[in-house]
């Protein structure tokens, strides 16, 4: 029977979900670390917390449902079925995606293992906040040269190239959305396209990586636990839809140095806490 701590317990793993979800802090870094300190672990509560990604990718598809609609194809008569499926007249098109989250897909599959066994506890992940936020520090003083300054700019081998930086996500606290923006701007996409492209690919990459968890952590769940997921659920789409708004609305201005501050800050830390 369930008492009221862990519905208490699920707003606050879901608050920290919708809020580092997708600015460049890690959320599943901020999840174990937070997690390991309100006591809210176990294989049910690592599955809460995989469920509630979900909440936080809705947002993202409601921010930019234009962007998604634009991806379904329309054939018309003078293409072929491959040109209406991957040349769609909307950006990012069907294969930008496809080629920035192959990549991660494939690495993600057979490292998964690997990573839940190595990479999950609260000392990995303070150096792997530590690493991202010295690398956004760098990346932000380099006399950066930029050819796609908005989302429609961006080239199918930045698209590639981009997606290939997003494998460094694997390593907990190293964070998607830091990784995709980090390598972005090194390959001459600027902070809000870069950003933008960051958060269509997270859709398609987080729905394979939730479902393929999900599938896999299934029977661990009962019917007395549907009250506090949708809790969870609810909570942490409406702080991720209000976590992305800000996040972009502030990016041009202060860009990614002050987040890489507070990660460096953190990881410190977390690493003098969790010794």
């Amino acid at each position: 029977m369930f008492t009221f701590d862990i519905y208490l317990k699920a707003v606050i793993i879901a608050i920290v979900e919708g809020l580092s979800e997708f600015i460049p802090i890690s959320s599943t870094g901020h999840m174990i670390l937070v997690g390991d300190i309100i006591h809210f672990s176990g294989e049910k509560a690592a599955t809460f917390e995989i469920f509630i990604q979900l909440g936080a990718i809705l947002a993202v598809v409601v921010i930019y449902w234009d962007k998604f609609t634009g991806l379904i194809p329309v054939k018309k008569a003078e293409d072929s079925w491959l040109q209406a499926v991957f040349f769609n007249r909307s950006y990012p098109t069907n294969l930008q995606i496809l080629v920035a989250i192959v990549p991660f897909l494939i690495v993600g599959f057979f490292a998964h293992k690997y990573i839940k066994l190595y990479l999950f506890n609260p000392l990995t992940v303070a150096m792997g906040l530590i690493v991202g936020g010295i690398l956004m520090i760098v990346v932000e003083k380099l006399p950066l040269t930029f050819k796609a300054e908005k989302l429609d700019q961006i080239s199918l081998k930045q698209a590639f190239l981009v997606g290939l930086g997003q494998c460094a996500a694997i390593w907990p606290g190293m964070s998607r959305s830091g990784s995709t923006m980090i390598t972005g701007l090194l390959v001459g996409v600027k902070h809000k396209p870069v950003a933008d492209f960051s958060f269509i690919i997270a859709v398609p990459v987080m729905c394979a990586a939730v479902g393929y968890d999900l599938l896999k952590s299934y029977s661990l769940l009962e019917k007395a636990d549907i009250p506090y997921f949708a809790l969870g659920f609810f909570v942490a789409f409406l702080v991720g839809w209000a976590s992305v708004k800000w996040f972009l609305k502030v990016l041009t201005t202060i860009k990614l140095i002050p987040f890489g501050i507070y990660r460096i800050i953190l990881g410190v830390f977390c690493l003098w806490f969790f010794s």
